[in-house]
Parts: C-alpha cells; sequence; structure tokens
C-alpha cells in the first residue's frame, strides 16, 4: 500500500510551517513536523510530547491502566509497554524501563538478525538436512543389500563346504562298497571254481564205490578235509553313520555373527560435564585421552606437556626435549604419550617421565600425528621450504607408506606462505582424515591413500570462511573437526555428509579435539585455555 506521506494526490505537511514530507511525527499530539520544527513543538511545555520519525508514528498505544497516558516506556522485566505513571508506580519501579522507541529499534535490530539466521544459514541447513533424508534412506537400503549379499555369499559358501564334505562321504560309501563287492566277486570265483571239483569228486566216490578194482580203490585219496572250508571266505564290518547333533550356537558360530544397530541422538545442546583449567597463559593447542579419566594436553606458551586427571589436578609434568612446544601429541596402544617436536624435527616417546627420539627427520618438519588402531603412526610433515606437505605412515621408525599426490599427480595438499599445519585422525573404517587449512577442506583419503572426498563446509556456509583446524572421530565413525574463527565444531558422518554444529556450550576458539571410550568429546579452547567435556549423544 502507498505511504499516504508520498501520495501525489495528498501530499503531507508539517502543520507548523507546511514544509511537505515532514520526517517527525508527536506521537501524544498527533502533528506532523519537519525538522525544524521539532524544537519548537517541544517547547511548548504545558503538556508532554514525544516525537518518533514519521513511519513509526501511532508506536505510542494508550495505556490500559492510565486512560489519559501514552505509552512511552517499555518495561523489559514484564514485557509489555507501560506509560510513566506506570514507571513511578510501585508495580513497576523496581523493574528496567526502556524508551519504547529504543526498544522498538533494538527489537527489530534484532529481529532483522534472526532474519538474516533464518535465510542464510538455519533454513539452508534445514533444506540441505530435507535433501539428504532420501539419501539417507538409499544408503539404509544400500547397507541392507550389502548385509544381505554378505550373508547369502557366506550361506552359499556354508552350503558348498557341507555339500563337499557330504559329498566325500558319499564317495567313501562307493568305495567301501566296491571293496565289498570284489570281495564277494572273489568268493565267487573260488567258489564257482570249486563246485566242478566237488561234483567231480561225487562222480568218481560213487564209481568206485561199485568197483570191485582193488587196485582203484587203494589209488583213492580223500579231498573231503579239502572241501570242507568255503573258499575265499571273509568277514565284513559294515560301515554306519552316526550323525551328530545339530548344535545351533555353533552353526551360527560358523556363519558370523551380525552386529547390532545403534541408533543415537545428538543432544540439541551438549552437556558440559567438566571444565578443566590448565596452567598454560597464553593458548592451548592440543588434548588426547589416556584414559576416561586422565588426558594429556600441550599448550603454545611453553614447551611442558601436562597430564590432568577430571578433576583438574596436575598428575605429572614432561619438559620437551628441544625446549620447544608440541605442534600434536597422542596416547598409543601401549599407553604412553608421543608429540611432534619442530624444534629438533623429531617424533618422541614419553615414558614416565623419560624421554625417547623415535625418529629424526631430515628435510622435513614433523607436524601433525595419530596413533592407528594397529599401533602405527600417523605423521603430517612439511618440506623445509614450505612447499611440500605430505602424510607419512610409520611402524615404529621404520616409513611403510607416504600419502602426498592425487591419482593425477597434483599434490592432495595445499601450501602456502601461511602453511597452517595439517591435522590429521584415522576413523573406525581405516580412513585417513586430514584437515587442510589453507585449503578451507578436510579430505578424507582410504587407508591406501586415494583420495575418498573433500570437505569443505556445509552449502550455506560461505567456503573462504572455513578453516578447519584439529580432527578427530567417534565410535560411530563420525568426523569432528574444530571451526576456531566460528567457535563452534563441524560433525560430519563418515562419506562426508554434514550432520551439525556442536556450539552453544561456551567455546572460544576451540582447538584440540578427542573422545574417550564413551564417546565423550574433549575440547582444548584456544582463548580460555580450559579443556572442556562434552556429552553430545543422548
Amino acid at each position: 500500500m502507498e505511504d499516504p506521506m508520498y501520495s501525489l494526490q495528498d501530499v503531507i505537511r508539517c502543520d507548523l510551517c507546511e514544509t511537505p514530507l515532514p520526517p517527525k511525527h508527536c506521537d501524544i499530539c498527533h502533528i506532523h513536523l519537519c525538522e525544524a520544527c521539532v524544537w519548537k513543538h517541544r517547547s511548548d511545555q504545558s503538556k508532554d510530547h514525544y516525537i518518533v520519525p514519521f513511519k513509526l508514528r501511532g508506536i505510542t498505544p494508550k495505556c490500559t491502566k492510565h486512560f489519559t497516558e501514552v505509552c512511552t516506556q517499555f518495561c523489559t522485566t514484564c514485557n509489555i509497554q507501560v506509560c510513566p505513571l506506570c514507571v513511578v508506580s510501585s508495580e513497576h519501579e523496581q523493574y528496567f524501563e526502556m524508551d519504547i522507541l529504543k526498544w522498538f529499534e533494538h527489537k527489530r535490530e534484532r529481529m532483522q538478525e534472526e532474519l538474516q539466521d533464518l535465510e542464510k544459514s538455519i533454513y539452508p541447513r534445514y533444506q540441505e538436512a530435507a535433501t539428504n533424508i532420501p539419501v539417507q534412506r538409499a544408503d539404509v537400503n544400500k547397507r541392507s543389500q550389502k548385509l544381505t549379499t554378505a550373508l547369502d555369499k557366506q550361506g552359499e559358501a556354508l552350503h558348498t563346504e557341507i555339500n563337499t564334505i557330504i559329498q566325500g562321504m558319499k564317495s567313501d560309501i562307493d568305495d567301501m562298497d566296491a571293496q565289498h563287492k570284489a570281495a564277494i566277486d572273489q568268493q565267487e570265483v573260488a567258489i564257482n571254481h570249486t563246485i566242478p571239483e566237488i561234483t567231480q569228486a561225487i562222480l568218481d566216490l560213487k564209481r568206485l564205490l561199485d568197483t570191485s578194482d582193488v587196485c582203484l580203490v587203494s589209488e583213492y585219496t580223500s579231498r573231503t578235509e579239502e572241501f570242507m572250508n568255503l573258499p575265499a571266505q571273509f568277514q565284513v564290518t559294515l560301515p554306519t553313520f552316526t550323525p551328530q547333533q545339530i548344535n545351533r550356537e555353533q552353526i551360527h558360530q560358523q556363519i558370523g555373527s551380525l552386529s547390532e544397530q545403534a541408533i543415537t541422538f545428538f543432544l540439541d545442546e551438549p552437556l558440559i560435564l567438566t571444565d578443566i583449567q590448565t596452567e598454560y597463559k597464553y593458548g592451548l593447542e592440543s588434548v588426547t585421552c589416556l584414559s576416561d579419566s586422565e588426558l594429556w594436553t600441550c599448550g603454545i606458551d611453553d614447551n611442558i606437556l601436562r597430564l590432568y586427571n577430571l578433576q583438574g589436578e596436575l598428575l605429572r609434568s614432561v619438559q620437551t626435549k628441544s625446549r620447544h612446544y608440541s605442534y600434536n601429541i597422542a596416547v598409543i596402544r601401549s599407553g604412553d604419550l608421543v608429540y611432534t617436536d619442530a624444534g629438533d624435527r623429531s617424533i618422541n616417546l614419553v615414558i614416565g617421565t623419560q624421554i625417547q627420539t623415535l625418529i629424526r627427520l631430515r628435510g622435513w618438519t614433523p607436524r601433525g600425528l595419530c596413533s592407528t588402531s594397529s599401533g602405527d603412526l600417523l605423521v603430517t610433515m612439511t618440506s623445509d621450504d614450505w612447499k611440500q606437505t605430505k602424510v607419512v605412515r610409520y611402524s615404529g621408525s621404520t616409513e611403510k607408506q607416504c600419502i602426498q599426490w592425487d591419482d593425477q599427480g597434483k599434490p592432495l595438499y595445499s601450501s602456502s606462505h601461511y602453511n597452517y599445519i595439517k591435522y590429521l585422525s584415522e576413523n573406525r573404517n581405516s580412513d585417513i582424515c586430514v584437515t587442510d587449512c589453507d585449503a578451507g577442506a578436510v579430505l578424507v583419503v582410504s587407508a591406501a591413500g586415494k583420495l575418498r572426498f573433500r570437505y569443505t563446509g556445509p552449502p550455506s556456509t560461505p567456503r573462504e570462511s572455513f578453516r578447519p583446524y584439529r580432527i578427530t572421530t567417534d565410535s560411530q565413525a563420525n568426523i569432528l573437526k574444530s571451526d576456531f574463527d566460528h567457535h563452534r565444531i563441524h560433525v560430519m558422518n563418515k562419506d562426508g555428509l554434514f550432520l551439525r554444529y556442536i556450539h552453544n556450550c561456551g567455546l572460544k576458539n576451540p582447538r584440540g579435539l578427542c573422545v574417550d571410550s564413551r564417546d565423550n568429546l574433549f575440547v582444548a579452547d584456544w582463548k580460555t585455555r580450559k579443556v572442556k567435556k562434552l556429552q553430545c549423544y543422548k
């Protein structure tokens, strides 16, 4: 609707001097005023005045208690408009009042900020989440099909094995039958060979019994003893089959196990379980869990590694060898601490309070490191000229793998004159996740070093504003990385799908991250030099 002030048919004028298009209005006297007449109008002290911009005329309603008064104040405690008589009344004298125009403008500013947040940040995130719902459903079907295929494959393998065993046993039965039949055939041949002889012996005896020839009778030799035992006699122990009782549990063990599905939900706001104030003065860099109740830390202001319990008690302090602060720390499978030392280009092992150098580099400086599930160490390092970055896998002090180039022979990791340190973590699926702050990205490669994806922040986040620092992973294979500039932590799944932010818990420039066995998140807060233990899942 067109503002009557600017209507060509009815131009609004100052009620005192007829100046067109007056910018002010007295909301008590209900007259329009130009700038020059505002002072003149206020000089009439016989009654109250309340000057507002012309577009906000009518902002002061009549008081519902004092009908002759208008509301020029706003009680922020009661959240209602009040008149001057209300302000001095006992009902509001203890409360805080604001000029209604200032309150209105302040409220509009906050509403404008909320509108911007809704339009540019929150709504795009919901759109992205809604877009990802079909993807998640499709992933469920894919995973289910993958599991079903694996079960079918295992079932086929077991069926094949069972059929092979049964067929082998049937073949054994056939062999035993053949042996038995061969013995019977041998007996048959011998019997058939003897029967004519017995028949001839019977005829010979009958003939002799009919003769009186003494010579023939005297030559007779008995063969009865010879024929008493049947030829080729044998005894057979026939095979038997004793079926084993079918044991369902053993069969289940042979097939394998299907792990239980666990659906965990993020808390709307993380719970702060512990807040540990460290002794660092200028900045807290790293944190890593020794156990669920103890954690190692390192800071930028000194060369001391410190071990704290959850009560904030300092248990141990270890000074680095080169008296240079450590860029990164990690606990290995033995429970000992390892750290990178840029001062002497070394990777060191801390046993108790003693330090043992594991690896010393030439031409390269170690930066970030993590311990893997297999017991290896993964280390990010930069060349002396700061032009190259690579990830190296060590078994003990032996180099096993180098990850530096993509399939086209181009560098995986960026370099610049800033050359922020690349930190890394091994995920539960053996992926290697590296923060590349220079490139504004998280790079995830497979265990073989093949690039899987780059994460540059949610679509609602401008790329240049995403500068990831430290990184960790949890038991769900989610990837968590600290967003130092925006005081929050990004959470994405193992395939790079943004899940949520962790914020609203007093973070001030978060740096180091780690999780314990229950997926509680520990955050090394740079500005406050505190370690916060957060519960993020229900």
